[in-house]
């Protein structure tokens, strides 16, 4: 792919509805911390009436032949292209080795239904090797769609995160059945933030992240420019479509929302995203420059102009600052 895919989405991680459904033992700290989206912190002398609080997920020590496991429900299905296995702070207490099976299934199976012996659970990765108080990072090739996993630790032992990085593929037809506009941009719809001038305070994929966000740190957020010019993204929308209404959220941005922003687009589907930010693009205006405030909600339905089918935008903001979310609201083409 020619990429490093931890630059695409988290589709596992708990901001996008993913989920640890049961494990078969969680002894010493609980499955839940596997996918929470921040890093993993370790806090010196801290005990629980167990033993040691770690941020992570802590099985006993197995004291019987096997391995001890869990099953995770993505938050948004869609092809893996890599997995990270973080065992930060777990240093004499990882497991030696790890497995990823996968499989694809249609609505809302329980735990109990994923332990059926019916399943039919394809190996993402064989068992490898992990080393401890480490990243272990796994690129994964395959294009089966993916809407649960299934994580093996060998024996036992203590993970503190897995992330696990792909693209989203949405349910088109039952996205066009329901009808209506569709969030074109939204992370659950395949829309992806491809580039951006800036993210120093605020990751720039926050801004087509489901919900509204919890605080300041949940937006993208630039830092104070300095010299001229203004700060811009690049998205990437699941599907190509018509835009026709807008949303531009600064919620909890106070003191550093954006003066104004303006968005543009185009129609470049076969275009490498390297190319995205030549100079020779022509990018059409959908909002013209408009004056932003602090902590509000925009609507922008009658200033949109019409841009025609496009699979790209560019939002700018003026000069800097922080955005939490943006929704792009459209027909599919």
């Amino acid at each position: 792919m020619g990429m490093d895919f931890t630059e695409l989405v988290d589709l596992a991680s708990e901001k996008v509805g993913g989920a640890v459904l049961v494990a078969n033992d969680e002894f010493f700290a609980p499955k839940e911390n596997l996918l929470k989206p921040s890093a993993p912190i370790f806090i010196e002398g801290k005990y629980t009436d167990l033993g040691k609080w770690m941020d992570g997920w802590e099985t006993r020590r197995r004291r019987t032949p096997g391995f001890d496991w869990c099953l995770i429900r993505l938050g948004l299905p869609g092809i893996i292209r890599g997995v990270v296995v973080d065992t930060s702070f777990f240093r004499g207490n990882y497991p030696e080795h790890f497995l990823l099976e996968a499989c694809a299934l249609p609505g809302q199976p329980t735990a109990e239904d994923l332990q059926s012996d019916e399943i039919n659970w394809m190996p993402l990765l064989p068992q490898m090797p992990l080393a401890g108080d480490t990243q272990n990072s796994f690129a994964v090739e395959g294009s089966q769609r993916v809407t649960h996993l299934r994580l093996k630790i060998y024996p036992d032992g203590g993970v503190a995160r897995l992330r696990v990085y792909g693209e989203v593929l949405p349910d088109w037809e039952r996205l066009q059945r329901i009808g209506g506009d569709v969030d074109l941009a939204a992370v659950g719809n395949g829309g992806r933030v491809i580039s951006c001038s800036d993210m120093f305070f605020g990751h720039r994929h926050n801004l087509i992240m489901p919900g509204r966000a919890a605080n300041m740190s949940d937006g993208w957020e630039t830092k104070r420019r300095r010299g001229p010019g203004h700060d811009w993204v690049i998205i990437k929308l699941g599907a190509v479509g018509q835009v026709r209404r807008l949303e531009v959220d600064t919620a909890w941005f106070k003191g550093n929302f954006p003066e104004s922003c303006s968005l543009e687009a185009t129609n470049a589907r076969d275009l490498p995203e390297e190319k995205l930010t030549d100079l020779s693009i022509v990018w059409k205006s959908i909002l013209s420059r408009t004056k932003l405030q602090a902590h509000t909600r925009h609507f922008f339905e009658n200033e949109i102009l019409d841009a025609g089918q496009v699979s790209h935008l560019r939002f700018n903001i003026f000069p800097d600052g922080g955005v939490s979310r943006l929704r792009v609201y459209g027909k599919l083409a």
